[in-house]
């Protein structure tokens, strides 16, 4: 998904992209060209909203969608099914402009900041509110920002239901669907050697 600079108007741009399977698979890990795998996995396209406009040199991008994924329950590792809603806000910055900032001292940073507050953003956005990003400030590459707010938006961890009950610790039994007759009872660890001394008659 390649957006150039050019395309977006003084009225701005409003995009609606699928974001395909292929693309999910490998960021979320179930790709061969995948990294870490995180352990979710999409189970249909979505589609990226976005809107953006040009604003104090840069671009900001407004983006959403929501991906289906599985992964397993963290406690009986039961497939859950889940919906991952994805929300962001980008001040994309072209790289010209990110490295003539190295070279400003704080009072043109001050006058800048307080130039785009009382004009272009409108009054209604603050652009510090925005995360920042660097662009080649001719086209704006959209996979790897869905890569990058797709990761940061899965939840930590995932369960069936919050009573789940888990596996039992000795024999792996699903504890939401059997009642074995384990003793799942804590054991002193101070005594827990004990457990394997044999007594002869």
């Amino acid at each position: 998904m390649l957006v150039k600079v050019e395309q977006i108007k003084d009225a701005g741009l409003k995009l609606e992209e699928p974001i395909n399977l292929e693309l999910l698979g490998e960021t979320l890990g179930g790709g061969a060209a995948s990294g870490e795998d995180t352990g979710f996995r999409a189970t249909a396209p979505s589609t990226l909203k976005a809107s953006l406009r040009k604003l104090s040199g840069g671009v900001l991008l407004e983006g959403r969608f929501t991906v289906d994924v599985t992964s397993p329950c963290k406690r009986c590792l039961t497939d859950v099914a889940t919906k991952v809603p994805v929300e962001f806000t980008l001040n994309l910055v072209p790289e010209s402009l990110a490295r003539g900032d190295d070279f400003k001292d704080d009072d043109e940073k001050a006058m800048e900041k307080k130039e785009r507050s009382q004009g272009e953003s409108g009054g209604s956005f603050e652009m510090d509110d925005a995360d920042q990003e660097v662009f080649d400030g001719k086209s704006i590459n959209l996979d790897p920002i869905v890569r990058e707010q797709l990761l940061l938006a899965l939840p930590m961890n995932a369960v069936c239901r919050e009573d789940c009950k888990g596996l039992c610790s000795q024999c792996g039994a699903n504890r939401n669907e059997v009642a074995c007759a384990c003793d799942t009872r804590p054991v002193d660890p101070r005594l827990a050697p004990l457990k394997n001394i044999k007594l002869s008659n």
